[in-house]
């Protein structure tokens, strides 16, 4: 089990503003604490940069620091379009992600080893430079839309969805393919946000389902998840800056604040009570590796 906290700005590439990373990030930590367990916090460069005191508060609480871009750009194979955000040429990847991992690793005085594409947009040269950066774990493989690898897998250096020969470790996020998709993308097995705009219950069901997907293909569960510190802080439906008005889905903004902290609390809680074990993303990786995989 990998709990992921993708550290940038308020609704991702929606704002400017820092709030929930400054108010949602103590919030996170003295959760982790209370129930004893490890997560990976994967820091943009930008924030790092910003908020060297943030990071450092996650490394002194024993968590793990990452890398999440360099400005929550897209790094990766774009899967749908967004408008005004367009995907860095493959060229440009190696030097994007060197920077970042510079700006983390100044902030922190550790270089970090595990990395999330934003919206977990990877892609084959993404892959390729990471391993090239010395990372061990990528955390971007978005399995509600490409479905096939359901466990953690050696990307190969030709093409990232397929196993292959690099040494970096792939870790899916966790989506539910024991239902049918209704999505063109099949966003709707996805995790996020569903603990948020319904209920950490809801999403339970799906975990389940999962399981059940799993276990009856004899492969070791392995569940990753992605969050975001401004989750937990009351986000407004628009941001006024710059040369106009922002308004992005109604879904980004529901419930966060008090009812999002709620329900992650009470689903650390119901996954405890399967005896879920948690693991930093980098810490998995080494596990994993070290073992052969598959335990």
């Amino acid at each position: 089990m990998v709990l992921g906290f993708d550290m940038e700005t308020d609704m991702g590439s929606w704002s400017p503003y820092w709030e929930g990373l400054k108010k949602g990030t103590p919030f996170i930590l003295d959760l982790l604490k209370r129930k004893g367990i490890e997560g990976t916090f994967f820091f943009t460069g930008e924030a790092a940069k910003l908020y060297p005191e943030i990071v450092k508060m996650v490394l002194n609480s024993g968590q793990e620091v990452g890398c999440h871009s360099l400005f929550h750009e897209t790094v990766g194979d774009q899967i749908f379009d967004i408008p005004g955000v367009k995907p860095l040429l493959p060229s440009e990847v190696k030097n994007r992600l060197k920077l970042a991992t510079e700006w983390v690793k100044k902030a922190s005085g550790v270089k970090p080893v595990s990395f999330r594409c934003p919206r977990l947009w990877g892609s084959t040269a993404v892959v390729n430079a990471l391993e090239k950066l010395g990372y061990i774990a990528d955390v971007s493989y978005p399995l509600y839309y490409y479905t096939q690898r359901v466990i953690p897998y050696h990307p190969s250096s030709k093409d990232w969805t397929k196993e292959g020969n690099l040494k970096i470790l792939e870790i899916p996020n966790f989506a539910d393919l024991s239902i049918k998709s209704r999505d063109k993308y099949g966003r709707d097995r996805d995790q996020w946000p569903l603990y948020r705009v319904k209920s950490a219950d809801a999403l339970m069901k799906h975990i389940k389902g999962f399981v059940q997907y799993v276990s009856a293909r004899n492969l070791p569960v392995v569940l990753c998840f992605y969050f975001h510190p401004w989750e937990f802080v009351k986000q407004p439906g628009s941001f006024t800056y710059g040369e106009g008005t922002v308004m992005p889905f109604e879904f980004l903004s529901r419930n966060c604040g008090a009812y999002a902290r709620k329900q992650i609390e009470k689903l650390i809680g119901n996954l405890l009570k399967i005896k879920a074990r948690f693991y930093s993303a980098g810490h998995l990786a080494r596990v994993w590796i070290s073992k052969g995989a598959r335990e």
